[in-house]
């Protein structure tokens, strides 16, 4: 007989541990975390020199827990003694909490595919044979799911997430098609290994005047892009759209929709985005204009009752969530909701909303910043 877990969660990354650890604190002793590598998988292939834009700082004993915490009293900055950590600094900050918390994680597990049956319990085909659960935590994130085909010859292109160290892209010259967070950060390491690098992107991140980071470049990107050793390295072509790219010979040229061609001698850096781990489970999932997951007020997903969605992926409305101190609030929803159809203990919920880590009042989103 496969064993039937309460809650199985996918994904061992901030949000598969965040969510484990509020269960874990509720008394949920049938529970398993499924990660497709080690815990914080996802941070250990960023690029060498990648690190967090939002910062880190021990501010806890006054009120203000670090930006990158998944769980209230901690800090990766107190952990790791680093204000914007590489990704393999932040997996060692994911798996002692991990440890911290003895969450069941099981590590190297691939999730093959979910169905849900006839009695509401769902059956889990992974790399390891099937299990089955009442409830299942989608938290499987994004980067491990690049979007790779985003126009014709971008596989001429590599995707950002490709890339291991960007010391070891020694080309004179670079194209980089994408002009938020990923992509600048791109342009910001081949610039000052000497290249010259132009940047074309459908929207001008660096123009837009908005208090909210997941729609406009952080403070962070701003820095480091004045900086550069030459202003002149770096070219940001905005309002222009890169619809293919072709060979000419031993160049590679990428076509815009303005009819213009830009020429360069290694491939194009492709840095559009990812299109997100919910594509595995796509005959349980329902989505919206924008291509957005169809969410209760719960994060439990509209088409499929006891499916719940955790991380960056969450969309409701106008308000995106794609930084941790943002979906990290979502955490204790999800739990919640979970919680109460097992009978656990949601005492734990005191601290949370103490710590400011649940947000249930969406009405709360969007406040512009007056100066």
């Amino acid at each position: 007989m496969t064993k039937l877990y309460d809650v199985v969660i996918v994904g061992a990354g901030p949000s598969g541990i965040g969510v484990g650890s509020i269960l874990k604190e509720m008394g949920c002793k049938s529970l398993v975390l499924l990660e497709k590598g080690q815990v914080g998988e996802s941070f250990r292939k960023w690029p060498k020199e990648m690190r967090f834009i939002t910062p880190s700082f021990p501010a806890q004993g006054f009120g203000q827990t670090d930006l990158n915490a998944v769980v209230p009293k901690t800090s990766p900055a107190y952990t790791l003694d680093e204000e914007h950590p590489t990704g393999d600094d932040y997996a060692e900050y994911l798996d002692l909490i991990h440890e911290h918390f003895q969450l069941p994680v099981r590590e190297n597990i691939e999730v093959i595919s979910v169905d849900k049956e006839s009695d509401g319990t769902f059956t889990l085909r992974t790399s390891d044979g099937e299990m089955r659960s009442k409830y299942v935590v989608w938290s499987a994130g994004e980067y491990h799911y690049p979007n790779l085909n985003p126009f014709s010859g971008a596989n001429l292109g590599i995707h950002t997430s490709s890339v291991s160290a960007w010391e070891e892209m020694d080309g004179e010259d670079y194209i980089i098609i994408g002009g938020y967070e990923s992509g600048l950060d791109a342009a910001y390491h081949l610039c000052n290994q000497g290249a010259d690098v132009k940047v074309i992107a459908r929207t001008n991140t660096w123009e837009i005047d908005t208090s909210d980071p997941s729609v406009s470049l952080t403070p962070y990107t701003y820095k480091r892009l004045k900086n550069l050793p030459d202003s002149k390295m770096l070219e940001l072509i905005g309002n222009t759209t890169a619809v293919e790219i072709t060979k000419d010979g031993k160049d590679y040229v990428v076509h815009t929709d303005k009819n213009e061609t830009y020429q360069t001698s290694n491939r194009p850096i492709i840095a559009t985005g990812f299109s997100g781990g919910t594509k595995l489970i796509r005959n349980l999932v329902s989505y919206g204009e924008h291509d957005e997951v169809l969410l209760t007020e719960d994060d439990e997903l509209q088409m499929t009752k006891g499916i719940y969605l955790a991380g960056p992926e969450v969309r409701h409305g106008s308000h995106v969530f794609c930084y941790i101190y943002k979906f990290r609030q979502r955490y204790a929803v999800v739990a919640t909701s979970i919680a109460k159809k097992l009978g656990l203990n949601q005492s734990v919920l005191d601290l949370y909303r103490q710590e400011n880590f649940i947000l249930d009042d969406l009405s709360m989103c969007g406040e512009r910043c007056q100066c």
